[in-house]
């Protein structure tokens, strides 16, 4: 398996996204670029050593799964992508028990937005592209994830090799390289970014210019109890993460959307992120939500701040 896009921009051709394939082949080679990452080179030489194999079966609704062929050293193999952070991915035998239970976050946002079936979607730091495959599994046309970590992306096409889908794809760029374009997409994602953002605005404002007219933005984040207008501003770190700059409350998250121009704004789901849902495993072995928790009060982070809380905001444009 190489890291090609070359069926991508096929795809794009005769789309709304078709003047992206005459500047994406430069980004995504910048992005990609060996001086990012000193492990690149063993992360490519690992794709091209994956068996080139049709699964008896591929599963992508209820999860993300191919079952065939198994292979000796396809976990060892798999192992050299770690820390594995979203999933859990199913291949071959293998189960990837990931750092996160992204299919428990799934579970608790799809009943709550619009139907995916024949949609072109753009998720916001997809991470590995999880998600994106299981969006796939609810019959989306196509899904565009972007994330600038070149292992997020290498672990996205180590997936792909197995479950030959050439619906999902996986582009090494952070949110500020994605080419500018306007009305482009049904669906947009933004799942555990938000926070990250220097300019909360901002950050809204460009994925509304991504929708299409109707189109559906569905927006998770890290929330903080407060009235409207509060934000948890953290002084140095929060959960052990140096780059969380906002934390609003509910009533203020839903202000700022409501300000951005979007309609139908709903918070579907709040949820206590807990550690069975975030933990160290043994293919994510680096520190965990555990640890960025008071050992002495759980409902702390180690800083002394509220524990982390998430919610999930959908509006349209």
């Amino acid at each position: 398996m190489k890291i090609d896009y070359t069926e991508l921009y096929e795809q794009l051709k005769g789309t709304d996204l078709e003047s992206w394939t005459g500047v994406l082949p430069d980004l995504i080679t910048h992005g990609l670029r060996p001086e990012r990452h000193g492990l690149m080179p063993q992360w490519k030489e690992a794709l091209a050593s994956l068996p080139k194999v049709e699964a008896n079966s591929i599963e992508l609704k209820s999860e993300v799964r191919a079952e065939g062929e198994r292979f000796q050293r396809l976990e060892e193999m798999l192992r050299t992508f770690h820390p594995w952070r979203k999933g859990p991915f199913h291949i071959h035998g293998i189960d990837i028990n990931t750092e996160w239970r992204s299919d428990w976050k799934w579970d608790r946002v799809v009943p709550h937005i619009q139907p995916l079936e024949g949609r072109t979607i753009l998720d916001v730091g997809c991470g590995n592209g999880y998600h994106c495959w299981r969006m796939v599994g609810e019959g989306a046309k196509l899904v565009i994830g972007v994330d600038p970590s070149a292992m997020f992306v290498c672990q996205f096409f180590a997936m792909k090799n197995f479950l030959r889908d050439s619906r999902a794809w996986v582009l090494p760029l952070g949110i500020e390289d994605v080419p500018e374009i306007h009305g482009a997409f049904d669906t947009v994602f933004s799942m555990g970014v938000l926070y990250h953002r220097k300019s909360p605005i901002e950050h809204i404002e460009q994925l509304k210019s991504f929708l299409k007219p109707g189109g559906e933005l569905v927006l998770e984040t890290l929330i903080a109890d407060g009235p409207e207008g509060y934000s948890l501003i953290p002084q140095g770190r929060y959960a052990k993460m140096r780059n969380v700059w906002f934390i609003p409350s509910i009533q203020t998250l839903e202000r700022w959307l409501k300000r951005c121009g979007l309609k139908g704004i709903k918070t579907v789901d709040v949820n206590v992120t807990s550690t069975e849902e975030q933990r160290s495993t043994d293919w994510m072995t680096f520190e965990s939500l555990p640890d960025y928790l008071d050992p002495s009060d759980s409902t702390k982070t180690i800083e002394g701040h509220p524990a982390p809380k998430r919610a999930v905001v959908v509006a349209t444009y």
